[in-house]
């Protein structure tokens, strides 16, 4: 095969190298493949588990991103029993409520540093990942994790603490955000959804099994009985970090740096396949014309930031994030970030990190607080395991109704017990027990629904040259509610008690209201073009265009053109005038002419 060449520069299409160029004679049903995705994700294989499991590389890779998952899940499990642990409260006075009055807000704030610190991690990972690699962005997240760790478990203090969990949360937001792109980059076409549904089952796996860990711990009378779990989360980091030595770089990456004959042995190294295997090819030429399609998107939006140097690369960086809120695409931006919103609001993590303290309040005594906060665990694990076989079938948005209305009344039983009887329940342990299992059927709604949802829809709704920063930005937002919930959870439940159940309760039926006038109904089972006609928008047809022009050069079908497809614009206002014809060429479609005028002035401030 012929020394690889620089592929690309300043958008231009004279350098893309068709096939031949690799020494590779491409195989004659190549071409079918390449213009039908779901006649190449068939030709893979079903998604049977024995389809599933069938690379041992692709299974190695996946399990090995899937460990960040399991780090992030024990973070989140260790917290319900430490808190409540008596050589804790001792050690640690500035969280007992018998020693300081600011218990509460210190219980909160260490628990929600974790947040912030991971709200920052998912922002580093959109630089990080992209211009280093999602391994490397692993890595990075592995270190943070570990230093963060190594700090809790040496803590003599709340401050330490704090400082510890924030550190630790910027590696749990790299790998919680680096995770599900490496797997979705590495998996085989059919059988991507199996392994992301993977990760999600990691995360709740990593909860339960930490829980029954400082379940265990809770015996040793030492300080190990809450420093032992802090140390023992590292521990799949380590084997996390080894595997990391041998994991390939993602094949979509390698194409995103023109290094495209890495691109194709890596994917005859994940598939097990010949290089003249067409199925190889196709996904190969798939990706290749992904790659070079999103760099000249990134150009047509912003000719005159393109160039080398780490200020332009910055400048092009911040116009990126800034163009997921301009009006072609914030609709589209805003389910990412509301869906995320609303998961969080609606109380998950709530029950998760204060469970002991909230079947307090309905008068279970401590072993059973501590007994039925497991079984609440389980529940979502095997909720989780459900939502497997029948999240394509009942479609998104049903869920999500199905969802807030169970949540909702769930937590409006609870609220009602708690305020009716919380003064006597020895007299009412019907009652009490009524409280405690709605909370299992909210676990349960959970589950099903706002667990898995918002984790899937932000990465359909966007056009392909939008869908990283769609992601990212909906990733960001999960975080940062998540830690405004566990910054103000436990003041809410000294202070207005039951009232925490109907706050939940009031933001579980305003998701409810938001996914009726979400403004796409329906997601499964669409292609981007298809997804356009729920916004109204010819973003992805566009970009549909694009590709199918690359496709023809790649084949080698068409010569590469000697000048740019994108103008060489040569200050701002003529990069302005050509994007705004591009916008006067899909806008006129949605609109007509007069009303894209109307929108035109606004989109330019005239």
């Amino acid at each position: 095969m012929s020394a690889e060449k620089p592929q690309r520069s300043a958008g231009t299409r004279t350098a893309i190298r068709p096939a031949s160029d690799f020494g590779i004679e491409l195989h004659p049903g190549v071409e079918d493949l390449l213009n039908d995705s779901t006649a190449l994700a068939k030709a893979y294989g079903g998604a049977s588990l024995k389809d599933i499991f069938a690379t041992k590389l692709v299974t190695t890779c996946v399990l090995t991103a899937c460990t960040g998952g399991l780090l992030f899940g024990f973070d989140q499990g260790l917290l319900s029993i430490i808190l409540v642990m008596p050589k804790f409260l001792g050690d640690f006075p500035a969280i007992d409520e018998a020693s300081s009055s600011a218990a509460s807000f210190n219980k909160g704030l260490m628990t929600a540093m974790l947040e912030l610190g991971a709200f920052l991690g998912a922002i580093l990972v959109g630089f990080v990942a992209d211009k280093y690699s999602r391994k490397v962005s692993i890595g990075v997240g592995l270190a943070w994790f570990a230093v963060g760790s190594t700090i809790q478990t040496a803590s003599f203090s709340v401050a330490q603490l704090i400082v510890g969990r924030t550190l630790g949360g910027i590696g749990i937001g790299m790998l919680s955000c680096t995770a599900p792109i490496y797997v979705s980059e590495v998996a085989p076409p059919k059988v991507r959804g199996a392994f992301l549904v993977m990760e999600q089952f990691m995360i709740v796996f990593g909860i339960v099994l930490m829980f029954y860990i400082t379940y265990g711990t809770r015996l040793i009378d030492s300080a190990w009985c809450y420093r032992l779990p802090f140390l023992l989360q590292m521990v799949p980091g380590f084997f996390l970090g080894a595997a990391l030595f041998i994991l390939p770089f993602s094949p979509r990456w390698l194409a995103s740096k023109g290094r495209d004959q890495e691109c194709l042995d890596t994917l005859v190294r994940l598939r097990n396949l010949p290089a003249t295997d067409p199925r190889i090819q196709a996904e190969w030429l798939t990706i290749r014309v992904e790659a070079i399609h999103n760099h000249e998107a990134l150009i047509e939006r912003h000719p005159t930031l393109i160039g080398s140097g780490m200020k332009t690369e910055l400048k092009l960086e911040a116009a990126s994030w800034v163009d997921m809120f301009k009006p072609a695409v914030i609709r589209r931006t805003m389910i990412g970030i509301m869906l995320m919103f609303f998961q969080q609001f609606v109380g998950i993590n709530a029950l998760i990190y204060y469970s002991p303290t909230l079947f307090e309040t309905l008068g279970l005594d401590s072993a059973l607080q501590l007994h039925m906060s497991g079984v609440m665990n389980v529940l979502q694990l095997v909720a989780v395991i459900a939502v497997f076989f029948y999240f394509d079938r009942i479609g998104r948005r049903p869920l999500l109704l199905l969802g807030s209305i169970g949540m909702c009344v769930a937590h409006t039983v609870v609220a009602t017990m708690i305020g009716l009887y919380f003064k006597d329940w020895a007299s009412h342990s019907g009652q009490a027990w009524c409280g405690v299992s709605f909370i299992l059927v909210y676990m349960l709604a959970f589950g099903l629904s706002w667990g898995p949802v918002p984790w899937t829809m932000p990465a359909e709704v966007h056009a392909s040259s939008y869908r990283a920063k769609g992601v990212a930005l909906s990733t960001c937002s999960n975080w940062l509610c998540n830690f405004v919930i566990g910054l103000i959870t436990p003041p809410m439940i000294k202070n207005i008690g039951y009232g925490t159940f109907i706050f939940f309760a009031v933001f579980s039926f305003l998701s409810g209201v938001w996914a009726w006038f979400m403004p796409l109904r329906q997601s499964e089972g669409r292609t981007l073009e298809q997804m356009d006609q729920g916004f109204h928008s010819h973003a992805a047809a566009h970009d549909q265009e694009m590709k199918e022009q690359i496709t023809r050069v790649v084949l080698g079908q068409t010569p590469a053109q000697t000048e740019s497809p994108i103008p060489n614009a040569s200050n701002e206002k003529v990069a302005d005038v050509f994007i705004e014809r591009q916008e006067t060429y899909r806008l006129e479609k949605d609109y007509g002419k007069e009303g894209h005028i109307e929108y035109t002035l606004f989109w330019w401030g005239q």
